[in-house]
């Protein structure tokens, strides 16, 4: 058998394991919340890997090694402000949106969690969200689409358009069947397959040049002119390239695909335990990201191989270092990486559609079946959407992920966090506060393109999440009006995560000194978090 033939029998493997998976998720689909957040069910495993691998997309595997690969370690300030986010989103938003979604009258999206929260009677915040939702996830999924084609065009020689199809068509089946639930236990399997990835390739590499001493002496013979965390000529251009890559960690609190995921954990405590999984595969994927591209150059340049590109440096050391097959898993995990993102949008988008559109102007209320089949068609047309734009590689920027992880870190950040600290906001502040941030966000852009003032190369999330918080605070003092129930709430909010913090530190001394807990064991937390529940 061919080294190819041995690639493409590691993948067909992994696209029939994906399939199975989604299968086996739809069986425990059985309502419209199953299918939009499995039953609030997740344990903090699968929530943790899920949250990560929805996250890091292909960038993880390709784009980060690629950059270290060719301008050294200034590149690695953009998976340092990711790391920074990623904890302190886990740290104190997970565990007070898991609780306050569900005080607010069971909220199962983002729009109506602002909804419900600032009792937004006009239905323009809940619209207002799902339109940015839609219009950035879509593209998102076509730019997803043409990585899957660009993946199997540059790897197998096979055609764009067939490869396109093969990876939205499988990631497309999971989702369309097994919904969320079928998203995240996918996610962990291709969670694990990128942590494996990243741990096996650039440890083989590291021995094979001969440790330490090779690693030095191949970055000194390859000639590359590499700069280091903190550059020697250190200027304003650069300085704002560092803030810039900074503050990609202010993204994290606004991607809905992420942070839906603390909505489906099981108990609010359980968030503290998903922190600890969730950073512990975030840093060591990382980690390996990082060293990937750093031992690639001196790899490449001992073996004397010609790189396609930069970014395909982890793919072509695996290939080199790794039997074929194992090599087509290493492969299969970029193609993992790509559509984890892809499932988890897909979702997103299609509650955009049915809860946030649909069912907030339906004049009855549909039955559980209906919303699950309509869940399933708005996937399925949102997926034939990008589909048809991607077909188009050059209308489809993939620069757009840039652009549009900053639209929702502008337009939801401000008011995710404002929505949970602090209960004078109000749903004006709200609309206004991110009408502006994502305004900014596009102007920002523009005149960066118009002007070419070196300033406006400042990441537009910065501008835009700073002006949103200022717009939202004061629209919200100036409209603010005391409700007792909004404050009731907030309130008790507060006690359920404060409680379940409490109990989560008992329950770790309990098992610390006791060995083990019993299974099914119900904490007084998650007790206290669902007898508290309207």
């Amino acid at each position: 058998m061919s080294d190819v033939a041995f690639q493409l029998l590691a993948i067909a493997i992994y696209f029939a394991a994906m399939i199975a998976i989604g299968i086996y998720a739809a069986r425990k689909t059985k309502s419209h919340e199953d299918y939009m957040l499995a039953g609030r069910d997740l344990n903090p495993f699968t929530a943790a890997l899920s949250a990560g691998a929805s996250d890091m997309s292909g960038w993880l595997l390709m784009g980060l090694p690629g950059a270290i690969f060719a301008a050294g370690l200034i590149e690695a300030w953009i998976a340092i402000g990711l790391t920074i986010g990623a904890y302190l989103n886990w740290k104190l938003v997970a565990p007070r949106l898991r609780a306050y979604t569900e005080v607010a009258k069971n909220s199962i999206t983002i729009p109506s969690f602002f909804e419900n929260r600032l009792r937004d009677r006009t239905r323009l915040l809940r619209v207002a969200s799902a339109v940015i939702i839609l219009v950035f996830f879509t593209f998102y999924v076509s730019s997803g689409m043409v990585a899957g084609g660009l993946f199997f065009e540059s790897s197998f020689e096979i055609d764009y358009i067939w490869g396109m199809v093969l990876v939205g068509g499988v990631t497309l089946l999971y989702t369309l069947f097994g919904g969320f639930l079928g998203a995240s236990l996918t996610d962990v399997v291709q969670g694990l397959m990128m942590l494996l990835a990243l741990i096996l390739v650039p440890v083989l590499a590291f021995f094979t040049v001969g440790g330490l001493e090779g690693v030095q002496n191949g970055i000194d013979a390859s000639g590359a002119e590499l700069t280091g965390l903190i550059p020697a000529d250190l200027d304003g251009l650069v300085i704002l390239g560092i803030v810039s890559s900074l503050a990609w960690g202010l993204g994290y609190v606004g991607q809905p695909h992420i942070i839906v995921r603390f909505m489906a954990l099981r108990t609010v405590e359980s968030a503290r335990t998903a922190r600890r999984i969730g950073m512990s595969w975030m840093i060591i994927t990382l980690v390996g990201a990082v060293l990937s591209g750093l031992i690639g150059i001196a790899y490449v340049q001992q073996q004397g191989i010609t790189l396609v590109s930069s970014e395909t440096v982890v793919l072509a050391m695996s290939q080199a270092l790794l039997h074929p097959f194992v090599a087509g898993l290493v492969l299969a995990a970029v193609v993992a990486a790509i559509m984890s993102t892809l499932s988890s949008q897909l979702i997103v988008t299609s509650s955009a559609l049915v809860e946030d559109l649909y069912q907030a102007f339906a004049r009855k209320a549909p039955s559980q079946t209906v919303l699950v089949v309509l869940g399933r068609v708005c996937v399925l047309v949102v997926a034939v959407v990008a589909g048809i734009m991607a077909l188009d590689r050059s209308g489809t920027i993939l620069g757009l992920v840039g652009f549009a992880w900053a639209g929702f870190g502008a337009a939801f950040g401000p008011i995710v966090v404002l929505s949970l600290f602090w209960r004078r906001l109000t749903a004006m502040g709200a609309l206004a506060g991110m009408i502006v941030g994502a305004a900014t966000v596009f102007l920002w852009d523009a005149i960066e393109q118009w002007t070419q003032i070196p300033f406006f190369t400042l990441y537009e999330i910065l501008p835009g999440f700073l002006l949103n918080l200022l717009v939202a605070v004061v629209v919200s003092m100036l409209t603010h009006k005391h409700d007792e129930e909004v404050d009731e709430e907030f309130t008790r909010t507060g006690k359920i995560v404060t409680l379940g913090a409490a109990s989560q530190g008992t329950a770790s001394q309990g098992a610390a000194s006791q060995g083990t807990s019993e299974p099914g064991h119900v904490s007084a937390a998650a007790a206290a978090d669902r007898n508290q529940l309207p």
